[in-house]
This record gives structure tokens, C-alpha cells and sequence, in this order.
């Protein structure tokens, strides 16, 4: 199943007809109609069956993320899906897809011209894995891409990389989990890592080491800076003056993709219900909004039981959830400071006033005891040492790999 924007100014990429791959009673075929991408977003079901520490998504979500006309992703992007099969039973599945705004960054930083992607790659075995991703490059080479680079599902905005630590316990809201046998077949395919992306967990009940609590005295002592919560009712303003801030911040960042106004509008649109005012602060400099810090209560502590259906009775179970959630983990998705003050003490001072008033908030309204900051990249140094100054614990590693095609 090809996808591709109609209205659409940005290159086209034909391709005649993805290719059936055989291997013995293996067979990868293009997911092709309902049923097909049915059978695509059941899969995890079978693969994690036996994983405590997987988090059920809900399907409808997983069938709006991969379809266009729902997902604005698809306004920049082509994707193909392929399942893998043993006889009738489906035993893998994995995306190739192609960003045309990623086609457009600067090399340098990750993206660049002529580096597609794969994503959504689950296998049971390693035979199915290599077969997969063999497929996957096929499409990208016959599209014109000289590299590959993944798992990326499908937006680097969404879930980038491969878990290949911290499966021991479940992921936070609109984070990845993946089987630890993903690692090798991955290796195994000619993949090399180019980059890491943490999670870093922190007991946020309790309170931060004394210079940190001298800086954020400070701060709450100058004039010139206001560190306010995000006002719901002005919801698209808001999220204006976040969007401004985040690309500024992260224009220069490793894998950076810039962020569409219909992407912004429909993230807006999926996250209003998570959103709560005293979890999003907004820091302003002389009244000039300058820092940013997002957090979400932990969704999948509400999503786990429900298996990946709002019926019969999961959507009134999320309902009274969201009205006033209590949730164990808060999740830091997002936080930026804008470029010019990348580099001044005013930066960090500015997030530890940021992350406090949001700790205070999120154990006495929301009765949260535990904090995940996630993800950073591995050479983002000024919010490496931030997490490591709060006492901030790695407990997850995402991979990205690449390889030349």
C-alpha cells in the first residue's frame, strides 16, 4: 500500500511495483487493502504476547498514524508497508518511507538528501528480520535513496530508534518498546549506530540538591524573569508561542525535521486531552517568551489495561482517567530554550525553575512520585548535564542505525 499527498508541490517518486520477497515458505508481500493493514497493526499483539512490559497502543490510533488524509505526516512524506508471511500466518511487518522535508536538512545533522527510512519492524524471527529489511532498502533503492536510516516510526517526531536498553520495565506515553532480539538482526543487516537517545528517570518526590534549589532562589528573585503555566483557553496562541520556541531551540539539533503547521494543529488536536495547565510552563525574559517545558501524565498507565480498544467500556475508563489523572509517571517530551541563550547560565537557570514548578505540581496535585525527561540525544550536553544535576538516572537507550545503500 503506497502512499503519497495529491496536492502535493514537493518531488514525485514512481515506483512500478513493490517486489514479493521468497525465502523457502517466507513470503514479504506490500500490505494491499483492509485487511492487509488490519493484519499490519494486529501484529504486536502475537509478537508481545508473552512481554509484561509491553504497552498495548490503541489500534485506532495506530490506523490514523498510517493513513493518509489523517495524518498530516503524509503532506511531506511517502511510505510503503510490507508483511512478511509463513503461509497464512503473518510473522513480521516493517515500513519504508521517505520524508521529503528530511531530504531538505543539512547532511551534517542526520537527515539530508537521499536517506530514506524504515520503521514500524517487528519479526519473529531472524530469518523474517533480514528478509524485511532487505525489502525495505529494496524500496528505498528503487525510489532513488543512497541511505538508509532507522527505525524510525514514522516521524523522527514520533518514535525514533531501536530500545536496546531498559526493557525491564514499560515505556512512558508516545515512547518506544521493541523485543531485545531487534538488536542483532539489525547489526546483522550492515545497520552501524549514529546516534543515541536517553531516558532519563529521577525520584521527583524528592527535593533537588541544595545549588540547585540556590539557583532556582535566585531566579525566583529576578525581576526580568516570569515563569508562567500555559493558558488552555488560548490553546492555539500558546502552542504558537511553543512551536516558535522549538524550532529555534532545535533548528541545529541532530535528526531535526521541521515541524508543519497541519502537524501542529493535528498534535495539538491528539494531545488537548493530556494537556493540563500546570504541567506546561512558559519562561519569559523581559516579557519575552525565550523557554519552554512540556509535560504529560503517563497515558500508557491508563492505555495498559485497556489492550488496544476503547470498547466495550475502555472509553468511559479513559474518560473519568483524564478528568483528574493519578498517575505514578510524568513524562518531560519536550523542553527548549531559544538558541541565543543556549550558552549562558540564564539557560539552565531557567530550566531548573521550570522543572521545580512542574515537580511541585506534579506529586501534590497529580500524586506523581517519579519523573522520565525523555528523549535527549547523547550529545546534547547542556540537557545532559541538567538531567545529571537533578539527580537524573539513564534508564532507557534508544538506537538510531545507518547504512549506506
Amino acid at each position: 500500500m503506497t502512499f503519497r499527498k495529491q496536492e502535493s508541490n514537493c518531488t514525485s517518486f514512481p515506483f512500478k511495483k513493490a517486489a514479493t520477497v521468497a525465502q523457502s515458505d517466507l513470503a514479504i508481500t506490500p500490505v494491499s487493502g483492509k485487511g492487509d493493514l488490519k493484519a499490519f497493526i494486529d501484529l504486536p499483539w502475537a509478537i508481545y504476547a508473552n512481554d509484561p512490559h509491553w504497552v498495548p497502543p490503541l489500534k485506532a490510533e495506530v490506523r490514523e498514524l498510517l493513513t493518509p488524509g489523517k495524518n498530516p505526516f503524509f503532506g511531506h512524506a511517502e511510505a510503503q508497508y510490507f508483511l512478511a508471511r509463513r503461509g497464512d500466518r503473518v510473522v513480521g511487518r516493517i515500513s519504508a518511507h521517505i520524508d521529503l522535508l528530511a531530504l531538505e536538512q543539512p547532511v551534517e545533522q542526520g537527515m539530508g538528501p537521499g536517506t530514506g527510512n524504515f520503521g514500524l519492524f517487528e519479526a519473529e524471527d531472524a530469518a523474517v528480520g533480514a528478509a524485511l529489511i532487505a525489502t525495505a532498502e529494496e524500496w528505498l533503492r528503487a525510489k532513488g535513496m543512497t541511505r538508509v536510516l532507522g527505525p524510525i516510526s514514522l516521524s523522527i517526531w514520533e518514535e525514533p530508534g531501536l530500545l536496546i536498553e531498559g526493557h525491564d520495565h514499560p515505556p512512558t506515553v508516545m515512547m518506544g518498546h521493541d523485543s531485545p532480539a531487534y538488536q542483532a538482526m539489525i547489526e546483522g543487516a550492515g545497520y552501524r549506530p549514529v546516534k543515541q537517545l536517553k531516558a532519563y528517570e529521577l525520584d521527583i518526590t524528592q527535593q533537588f540538591p541544595p545549588l540547585i534549589q540556590r539557583i532556582i532562589a535566585s531566579g525566583e528573585k529576578n525581576a526580568r524573569i516570569r515563569i508562567r503555566k500555559v493558558d488552555k483557553s488560548k490553546f492555539d496562541a500558546e502552542a504558537a508561542i511553543i512551536l516558535s520556541i522549538l524550532n529555534d531551540a532545535w533548528g541545529n539539533n541532530w535528526g531535526f525535521v521541521p515541524i508543519t503547521d497541519d502537524e501542529i494543529v493535528h498534535t495539538g488536536k491528539k494531545l488537548k486531552p493530556i494537556v493540563f495547565e500546570d504541567l506546561i510552563m512558559i519562561a519569559e525574559l523581559e516579557g519575552e517568551p525565550v523557554a519552554f517545558m512540556m509535560t504529560l501524565p503517563d497515558l500508557n498507565e491508563a492505555l495498559k489495561p485497556l489492550n488496544g480498544s476503547l470498547f466495550p467500556f475502555g472509553w468511559a475508563k479513559l474518560l473519568w482517567w483524564l478528568r483528574k489523572p493519578k498517575v505514578r509517571t510524568m513524562r518531560v517530551p519536550l523542553m527548549g530554550v531559544v538558541q541565543r541563550l543556549q550558552s549562558s547560565r540564564m539557560a539552565s537557570q531557567l530550566a531548573f525553575m521550570m522543572i521545580e514548578a512542574i515537580r511541585v505540581k506534579a506529586v501534590t496535585e497529580y500524586g506523581a512520585s517519579r519523573g522520565e525527561i525523555s528523549w535527549v540525544l547523547d550529545d546534547n550536553q547542556g540537557m545532559n548535564a541538567i538531567a545529571d544535576a537533578i539527580n537524573g538516572k539513564v534508564n532507557k537507550i534508544y538506537q538510531v542505525y545507518d547504512k549506506p545503500l
